[in-house]
Order: C-alpha cells, then structure tokens, then sequence
C-alpha cells in the first residue's frame, strides 16, 4: 500500500510535534503493513533527522513543497500511467492556521482522495485509527494501545451529508445501524438529522426519544455548533459525506468544523467519504470480533 505524507511545519518543528507523536505510536503498524510511506521533502527530511523509521526502505522522499511536492501527490492519487505512481490515499497533518494548508495543491489532494474513495487522514487521531483499522483488516492481532479508538460506547459521533450525500449516509446508517447506536450520543445538521432520526424510529428505536440530537442546518450553523463540540473535546468522531462536485454557498462555515477537527488533532477522527466510512466499520467488526475470540 502506497500513502503520500505530508505534514506542515508546526507539527515536526519540536521532538513531540504531531508528526512524530504518530510515528512513535505507529512505527510497528507502519512495517507491520509494509505501507510505502511517499513523503514530500521537507517532512521525509524532518523524519530522517529525528531518527525516526531508522533502515525502513518504504520511506520514498518527493520534492519540496515549493518545488511541486504536494502537486505530484495529487496527480498520483487519481494515479498515472505507472504502477509505482499511484497513491493509495494520504496522511497530510494540517496546521489550521498554516496558510500553506490552504492552498490550492492542498485542497486538491483532500478533493481528489475523496473522489476516489481513498483516505483522506488529516489528524494525529485518525492516523492512529486508519493504522489499527488496516493492522486488524490485515488479520494482525488488535493494539491495546488504539483501545480507546475503538470504544465507541463513551463517545459523541458527528453525522453530517451533503444534499447528494444524504441518500448515502442513510444508507451507511441502515447497514450499520448497531455499530452507530453503540456511540454514547449522535448528533448531526438539521435535515440529515431528521432523515437519520426517521430511520432510527423505523428500526424500532423509541419514537420519542431522538437518535440523533438535531443541530441547525449547516448553512444556519450547524456546522459551527458542532465545531464548538470538537474544540471541547466533546465529539470524538465525525462522519462527513462532502460532496467534492458542487460549489458550496456556506463554504466558510464547513472549513470551521473541518479546522476545529485539525486543531485538536489527538482527539479528533474524521472519515469524509462513503467508501471510507464503510471500511472503517469492516474494521470495528473485525476489531470486535477478535477481542471476544
């Protein structure tokens, strides 16, 4: 499995900047996986530097960022003519307040990766998770280590779909209706909320309790509320089916809840496609049904 990384400055300036707070916690998985890790310049530099990944032959350095870098990631996750120059998907550790996140290079490879169907990892958390999901899919034996990744029943979930995206979550939500319902709390934006809540009382669910705990509308605010979750440390985990195709009119508001999710990047998961959200709950199944083997 071939993953692009990149991580802007903030988070390899320091010996426990994120970036390598992720590689001490995740070196084993990392060979365990043999992922070949395609790291653009200066953070496969930072890496080398800190001693970190010592003799791993999977470590591939791209240029700089400035000298097209992150470009070159993008144009190998939608994948090129050869083999050895397709991306599987990225790790891409965001400084919110980094213009470089930002820019246009940036946006793309999130774009791109959700198109496509592949992981989009943006937080130290979701690294964490993504490398535990793919040791247990991969028939290694669980990491207590990730425990608390995988134990839904004290954490808050955030559902949230973009119009052309609702009919997909509730499809997700249906398949894996007993996994969510695992969650301590639900919450989500007005109209998928209300979508998902329906769903749940036509499972049974008891009609006049909400499964889901509405928000408003993401163009009302909902987004923004639900970011004031993740800022506290509140909501663990956010589902977010976005819809790469269309022009957004509350674009402001979605890039709020996507940078409180970076800012509090051990704490927070974010899955952001259909494609990744159903591979994640192959991997709690698989996780859950190894630690009661």
């Amino acid at each position: 499995m071939r993953i692009g990384l990149a991580a802007n400055r903030l988070h390899h300036a320091t010996e426990d900047a994120a970036l390598f707070r992720w590689l001490r916690a995740c070196e084993s998985g990392i060979r365990d996986l043999q992922l070949d890790l395609h790291a653009v310049g200066r953070t496969h530099d930072a890496i080398v530097a800190a001693g970190m990944l010592g003799g791993y032959r999977g470590l591939k350095r791209y240029p700089y960022g400035r000298e097209g870098g992150l470009m070159k990631l993008v144009a190998e996750v939608v994948g090129l003519e050869e083999d050895t120059r397709r991306l599987d998907g990225a790790i891409y550790l965001i400084d919110p307040v980094d213009p470089s996140s930002t820019f246009p290079e940036a946006v793309a490879l999130k774009r791109q990766c959700v198109i496509h169907g592949k992981p989009f990892i943006s937080t130290v958390a979701s690294a964490r998770d993504w490398i535990e999901q793919e040791r247990v899919l991969a028939g290694l034996e669980p990491d207590p280590a990730a425990d608390r990744f995988f134990s839904p029943e004290g954490q808050t979930l955030a559902l949230i779909a973009h119009d052309a995206m609702k009919a997909a979550m509730l499809a997700f939500a249906g398949e894996h209706f007993d996994l969510l319902s695992r969650f301590a709390r639900r919450v989500g934006t007005g109209t998928t909320g209300q979508r998902l809540n329906e769903l749940a009382w036509s499972r049974g669910w008891p009609a006049d309790t909400p499964w889901v705990h509405r928000y408003e509308s993401g163009p009302l605010g909902g987004d923004a509320q639900i970011a004031d979750r993740v800022l506290e440390k509140r909501c663990q985990r956010v589902v977010f089916f976005e819809d790469p195709h269309v022009a957004r009119q509350h674009e402001a508001d979605i890039q709020l809840l996507e940078r409180a999710v970076t800012t509090v990047t051990d704490d927070a998961v974010c899955t952001t496609s259909p494609a990744m959200a159903q591979r994640w709950a192959e991997g709690m199944a698989a996780r859950a049904r190894r630690r009661t083997a």
